[in-house]
């Protein structure tokens, strides 16, 4: 299984997860051309696409869905809030209802030999979840757009291979940055992002000797910093309560408008 961000922030998101057999992409929140050039570097492109998991509506995350389905007939695997989120977009256009496959979070769905759990995260869309992907006897978890963790999160995060987690935003760059103070208070809610701090607490709860790659995403361009999210992170590691120091883990972060370095597990 290999993992591969296109793109991942708050204008735009979309990842590639895939093997010799299956594709997948999660989400589509930038144009059609530009998912097809962050394909093409490893040698795909929309025509290979089985399906596209969408983990909400906001339009980083389905910007260029309409236009690639349209295009290339994809299946698109959504709860049924999400579906509902993306028929009310008219910048997405119409998608043939044959294409839309409403899924429960609380089931596991099964596309040629990955399976995929969905699981329920705090965000201020209809009806969010983040993925856990299981094929060729790994586990990868994409977890972003999430306003807080619980223990309920925790426990199913345990485990993982490889996990790509939010990694949003600096709190003292965001309390002291430009934004309007309502949108401020949305990003630090339980429904916002998380920080790099909380990012990095998380993480301290879900290692574990087979963890092998962190990817830091969903990184704010006005309010983050790819060094500072990274060197944030690692503290929160090396002086968590946990065995670990950040050195036993390959930590990067994926970029914001162009595709990231290539995952293998």
């Amino acid at each position: 299984m290999r993992l591969l961000s296109i793109a991942s922030g708050s204008s735009g998101n979309c990842i590639y997860v895939g093997n010799d057999q299956t594709h997948l992409l999660i989400d589509a929140g930038i144009s059609g051309k530009r998912i097809e050039q962050g394909l093409n570097t490893i040698g795909l492109s929309i025509a290979d696409i089985d399906a596209v998991l969408v983990t909400h509506e906001h339009i980083d995350h389905i910007g260029g869905l309409g236009v690639i389905c349209r295009k290339h007939g994809l299946k698109v695997y959504a709860t049924y809030g999400t579906i509902c989120g993306i028929k009310n977009t008219k910048s997405v256009g119409k998608i043939e209802e044959g294409l839309l496959c409403p899924i429960d979070k609380c089931e596991q769905i099964s596309i040629k030999d990955f399976v995929i759990h969905p699981m329920e995260i705090s965000h201020d869309a209809m009806d969010p979840v983040a993925y856990r992907i299981y094929a060729d006897g790994k586990k990868l978890a994409i977890v972003t757009d999430i306003g807080h963790f619980t223990q309920e999160t925790v426990e199913q995060l345990q485990g993982m291979n490889a996990v790509l987690l939010e990694a949003n935003h600096d709190v003292q760059m965001l309390q002291v940055g430009g934004y309007p103070y309502p949108l401020k208070q949305r990003i630090l809610g339980n429904r916002g992002h998380l920080s790099n701090e909380n990012a990095g607490r998380l993480l301290c709860k879900l290692l574990h000797d087979d963890l092998k790659t962190i990817v830091l995403g969903h990184l704010s361009n006005e309010n983050n910093l790819p060094d500072l999210a990274y060197e944030s992170v690692r503290l929160e590691i090396s002086m968590g309560d946990n065995p670990y120091q950040a050195s036993d883990f390959q930590i990067c972060v994926a970029k914001r408008s162009c595709p990231s370095q290539v995952i293998e597990l």
